[in-house]
C-alpha cells in the first residue's frame, strides 16, 4: 500500500524530508510554476495529469495540481517507543479520540512547528493517516514522531515511569495552562471533538488544565486548544 500526499506543500516537504520514498509524482499538464517541486523531485518518475486525473487521485482534496505517490508514513510502536531515552525537556501530545482528520492534522502540524518529540493516538477511535490529514498538517508529519498505540492508557503510564508528568486539556480543569509548570518532560492529552478525554484516561493524567476564555464563546476547537497548550511549552522552555 501507499500514501497519496496531496497539495504543493505536504508534497515538497514530503520529496525534501526523505522520511520515506517517494514513487512517482503527478503533476498538471502545463503548470509552470512548480520548478520547486520538480527540483526536490530529482530521480522519482514524473506523470503529466490532466486536472480529471488528478482529482481522481487526489480523492476530493484539493490538490493544487500536484499529487505524490510515497511509501506509507512509517509508524512507531507504542511500547517499545516509550521505552526511548527522553530528552528532559521532551514534550509529547497524546490524540484520545481526535476522529476530525483537519484537526488531526492541524495538532501535528502545531506539534512539529513548537519542537514537540511525538505525537501518539490510538490505533482505534482515531483520524486515519488520511490524504486531508496530511494536507492539513502541510508536511509537518514528515518531521515528527507519529506513535500509534492501541492503550492509550497503558502507554500514559509506561511515559510516567520514564519521568514525564501527565496533563490533560479539560475545560474544568484545576489550573489555567498559564499556572501550571509545563517544564520538564511532558505529555499533553487532547480529547476528542465532542466528549473530550474520555473517563478512563482522564484518571490516568496527573492533572487537569484549562485555557481561561472570557468572550462569549465558552470553547475551543481541538487543534486550537492544543496549539495554544502546545506553544505555552515552548514558551517556558525559552
Amino acid at each position: 500500500m501507499r500514501d497519496r500526499v496531496v497539495g504543493r506543500i505536504p508534497v515538497i516537504e514530503c520529496l525534501r524530508a526523505g522520511k520515506r520514498t517517494a514513487r512517482r509524482l503527478f503533476i498538471l499538464r502545463g503548470a509552470k510554476d512548480l520548478d520547486d517541486i520538480r527540483e526536490a523531485a530529482q530521480g522519482v518518475p514524473i506523470e503529466e495529469s490532466d486536472r480529471n486525473r488528478l482529482d481522481q487521485l487526489s480523492g476530493g482534496v484539493l490538490h493544487q495540481g500536484v499529487v505524490l505517490e510515497a511509501d506509507l508514513l512509517p509508524l512507531l510502536d507504542a511500547g517499545r517507543w516509550a521505552k526511548e531515552d527522553f530528552p528532559d525537556q521532551a514534550v509529547v501530545v497524546i490524540l484520545d479520540g481526535v476522529e476530525d482528520p483537519h484537526n488531526f492534522g492541524a495538532i501535528v502540524r502545531s506539534a512539529a512547528a513548537c519542537g514537540a518529540n511525538a505525537v501518539v493516538f490510538g490505533k482505534d477511535r482515531s483520524a486515519p493517516l488520511s490524504s486531508a490529514a496530511m494536507k492539513s498538517a502541510a508536511g509537518a508529519m514528515e518531521y515528527i514522531d507519529l506513535v500509534q498505540a492501541t492503550n492509550i492508557s497503558r502507554t500514559i503510564d509506561d511515559l510516567k515511569k520514564v519521568g514525564f508528568w501527565i496533563a490533560g486539556l479539560d475545560a474544568e480543569g484545576e489550573k489555567t495552562i498559564w499556572q501550571a509548570d509545563l517544564k520538564g518532560r511532558i505529555a499533553l492529552v487532547v480529547g476528542s471533538e465532542g466528549k473530550g478525554i474520555r473517563r478512563l484516561v482522564r484518571e490516568h493524567c496527573d492533572f487537569h488544565l484549562r485555557i481561561p476564555l472570557s468572550g462569549p464563546i465558552t470553547s475551543l476547537n481541538a487543534s486550537v486548544s492544543a496549539a495554544i497548550a502546545i506553544a505555552e511549552c515552548l514558551r517556558q522552555r525559552q
